[in-house]
């Protein structure tokens, strides 16, 4: 699954030029150039690292990162900034940042700074910490990406998996099918599509045929959500 990134940065020539190393690089990235419209993209939980200059206009990075913090995100963040004394990355890593890099800055040091992260996640991920996703009776082995309800195994393809993943790790809360399209397929992809509705539709067969009880709902208006209450 391709990874995202949100580049936080009022600088336009700076977030372009992010922009375009990045997704050279392998990765969906979008940009924003607001402290609030930052903290609004973020707390959608739909990227995989979140790159933040410091000194933004609407709310400051540092005020971004901690209400993302506030609202439950745990996605790794870093800062980008042209502050460099040493008060200031403690600041930046006591406000919740996972590092912390100081402008001007090598291209070659970010991309190095951003495996090291998506390294530390993975890490955990072998470790041990949420390999396993359950709701109710459902459940998912995010290792060997198997699925089974009730102990009877589901037979799942790449694309069910990984939406059902998406719909697991937010179990309970209402998923849009904007959030799906970003998340499960890209930001280019057409809005107008049924293709989530398609995908959901089959994956509901799988989910809930021969079990008396629904997993999969559709919230009328808004999108869907995993859960087992009504």
């Amino acid at each position: 699954m391709t990874r995202k990134i949100l580049i936080v940065e009022d600088d336009a020539s700076t977030a372009a030029y992010l922009a375009k190393g990045l997704s050279e690089g392998g990765y969906a990235v979008e940009t924003c150039g607001d402290g609030r419209d930052g903290l609004f993209l973020a707390s959608e939980g739909i990227f995989d690292l979140i790159i933040a200059d410091r000194m933004l206009p609407g709310l400051n990075g540092l005020a971004m990162l901690g209400a993302i913090r506030a609202a439950g995100v745990r996605t790794p963040t870093m800062i980008l900034s042209a502050l460099g004394t040493v008060d200031d990355r403690i600041d930046g890593l006591n406000a919740g940042a996972d590092d912390y890099l100081v402008k001007p800055f090598s291209f070659a040091e970010l991309t190095a700074r951003i495996d090291a992260i998506f390294r530390r996640v993975d890490r955990g991920v072998s470790e041990g910490q949420q390999t396993r996703l359950s709701v109710g009776d459902l459940e998912i082995d995010l290792l060997a990406r198997t699925v089974a309800r009730g102990g009877r195994p589901i037979q799942l393809g790449a694309r069910e998996f990984n939406l059902l993943e998406y719909l697991a790790r937010h179990a309970g809360q209402v998923v849009t099918r904007t959030m799906m399209l970003e998340k499960i397929w890209n930001y280019h992809f057409d809005p107008g599509s049924n293709v989530v509705d398609v995908h959901i539709g089959r994956l509901r067969r799988k989910l809930e045929d021969g079990f008396a009880a629904p997993i999969l709902h559709t919230v009328r208006g808004a999108g869907y959500r995993l859960s087992t209450e009504v």
